[in-house]
């Protein structure tokens, strides 16, 4: 069952890797950050989500943001102590001069996408696709989520709207670019990832064409993978 759901608001930011010190968005969602809309709405173990396509329905427009950033993060095991002793918490304040750093980013500008999108039970849970796209229904439709979904950066929050029958929506924007090598996601899709998980980066080129981004299966050859992953046969964790 394929899932269609609008997604928009204020600013997005899609930062391209080789620009990301001075953040430049891409035009559109990359499918990893359309899965972590999804998931904020509904995620289980037991399957992942395969964005399908990616339509713009507002041509993209810029913005240039300057914002103070801290230049470290806080230590596991230092959150780990604060948690046994919060008197001893030291935050990171971006407005400290010894931590701040200030960041141009080229922002999208009232940004407005329509996402489709099915779940991929697990070997051992197709038979429960059903359940799962019949709760991802009632939870949408309904506006839950578990966590606020963002476009890109936390502080951009994003809203959303499961759509019903997509020829009464609007059309996407008359808008082409090839984009280029974009990223595809940062996990292995294939398998259970747990927090201690190694990253696994995945490129594909992107094409926009009159609005539309259609993006290959992640088994597809079409997505690039590290050396050797391509032909590996993995199991579910």
């Amino acid at each position: 069952m394929k899932h269609v759901l609008e997604i928009w608001g204020d600013f997005a930011c899609y930062s391209r890797p080789e620009l990301k010190v001075e953040r430049w968005s891409y035009p559109c969602p990359t499918p990893s950050a359309g899965r972590g809309i999804l998931e904020s709405i509904y995620f289980k173990p037991q399957f992942y989500w395969q964005v399908e396509r990616i339509e713009l329905l507002c041509e993209p427009t810029y913005i240039a943001l300057r914002r103070n950033e801290v230049g470290s993060v806080a230590s596991a095991s230092n959150v780990k102590s604060w948690m046994k002793r919060p008197d001893k918490v030291v935050p990171l304040m971006a407005d400290d001069p010894a931590n701040r750093q200030q960041r141009q980013t080229m922002a999208l500008r009232n940004p407005r996408f329509r996402l489709t999108a099915q779940i991929i039970p697990r070997a051992s849970y197709k038979k429960e696709q059903s359940a799962f796209d019949e709760q991802f229904v009632r939870r949408a439709s309904q506006g839950k989520c578990w966590m606020q979904p963002s476009l890109g950066c936390r502080e951009f929050v994003a809203f959303f709207r499961l759509v019903g029958e997509v020829a009464k929506e609007a059309l996407p924007v008359d808008y082409s670019q090839d984009v280029g090598w974009m990223l595809y996601d940062v996990f292995d899709l294939r398998r259970t990832n747990t927090p201690d998980a190694k990253p696994f980066i995945t490129i594909f080129r992107a094409k926009i064409d009159s609005g539309v981004l259609d993006v290959p299966p992640f088994d597809s050859d079409s997505v690039l993978k590290p050396d050797g992953a391509a032909d590996a046969k993995k199991k579910d964790a």
